[in-house]
């Protein structure tokens, strides 16, 4: 099947008086792995609910490969999504699950078995067509529900937090053959998750949404290297964030920061169009001895660390700088003792890593 574009025009949707969705512009391309990413009640699931027919907009248009589909009901859309609870019939087997939409449209029973028979190996659940729901694992209950989804070969697939029941190690496995069955079906697919390393690490774009409005929208690299404002700065990823004013002097520019102090500033940084705070990443700050000698190209800070954490990979640093806590994010190395609290320690933050964030 042709994959099919998807077009939010100017939507708005509100339950009484409560506004869910906010003038939503989106367009989505065919074939594409796309995700809808932010907290607890941002709009993300309301917004595809929308888009399966669930629920009504108030104002702008829903558009299904050029098609208006804001007033169609969703047995007419040829949509199929996946729930996150998976909402399997537990008195029925995997085969009559996966069956039971084709069977509602009343297809012939040949064609309903080479449907089943299909999508059953494409999901790689053959010899388990006799078993019920209770009897299958969190992951292969997720499976069902995609075929059963698959089998009425929906235009368009969309997927509402379907990782969530799993557990780490088998949400890891699910969203890379998830990942694999998209690409390998073409088929258009939207994804809503909260989790912002499922949406980073599966779709090709991604919509973050706060307070039923879209803050942004790009790659996910895009998104990490280049947020546009505080939120999706502080959604995707730690950052560091720090209120102050921008100024150009004779000397170079420097930062002046309630928190931080007068700070000297790398001299190929230019000034923000805007109020912002200075923004930089974690992972992008090198702690080295308090001798370190200036870098060129780089915003040198002095501080004491405060505190430290354990993530496995990489141990996460507290430095107390000023009357601020800077985060430093420094790769784990076998064997390397981590430094003490208390220890005074310089930080080195590229310039290529320096950004204003809009207020």
């Amino acid at each position: 099947m042709k994959p099919v574009a998807v077009a939010i025009e100017n939507v708005a949707l509100h339950f009484g008086t409560t506004q869910v969705l906010r003038d939503i512009n989106l367009k989505v391309e065919p074939g594409e792995f796309f995700a809808l990413l932010g907290p607890s009640g941002s709009g993300k699931s309301t917004l595809l609910r929308l888009i399966a027919g669930f629920n009504r907009n108030q104002a702008g248009r829903v558009l299904i490969d050029g098609r208006d589909v804001s007033a169609v009901p969703p047995w007419q859309r040829n949509v199929g999504m996946v729930f996150q609870n998976y909402a399997l019939w537990p008195h029925m087997t995997v085969a009559q699950n996966i069956a039971f939409g084709l069977e509602e449209r009343r297809l012939p029973t040949a064609d309903i078995k080479r449907r089943v028979a299909a999508v059953m190996e494409l999901v790689e659940l053959n010899g388990l067509e006799q078993r019920r729901p209770g009897q299958l694992s969190g992951g292969q209950q997720q499976r069902v529900a995609i075929a059963r989804t698959l089998a009425i070969e929906p235009q368009l697939l969309l997927l509402d937090e379907p990782l969530s029941n799993l557990d780490a190690k088998l949400r890891l496995q699910t969203r890379q053959e998830l990942k694999k069955l998209q690409r390998r079906l073409n088929i258009t697919t939207l994804f809503v998750t909260h989790d912002q390393e499922e949406a980073l690490t599966t779709c090709d774009r991604i919509a973050v949404l706060d307070q039923g409005v879209i803050q942004q929208v790009g790659t996910p690299l895009a998104l990490f290297d280049h947020p546009q404002n505080r939120f999706v700065s502080q959604f995707i990823g730690s950052t560091n964030l720090f209120a102050g004013q921008f100024l150009a002097g004779d000397t170079g520019p420097s930062f002046a920061s309630p928190a931080l102090g007068l700070l000297a500033l790398p001299s190929v940084l230019v000034a923000p169009s805007e109020p912002s705070e200075m923004a930089f990443r974690p992972h992008a700050v090198r702690l080295c001895s308090a001798e370190q000698p200036a870098l060129a190209g780089h915003l040198q800070l002095s501080g004491v660390v405060h505190h430290q954490e354990f993530l496995g990979a990489f141990l996460r640093y507290e430095v107390r700088v000023g009357s601020a806590l800077v985060l430093a994010d420094q790769a784990h190395v076998r064997g390397q003792p981590s430094l003490p609290l208390g220890t005074a320690v310089s930080l080195l933050i590229p310039a290529t890593e320096i950004r204003f964030m809009r207020l």
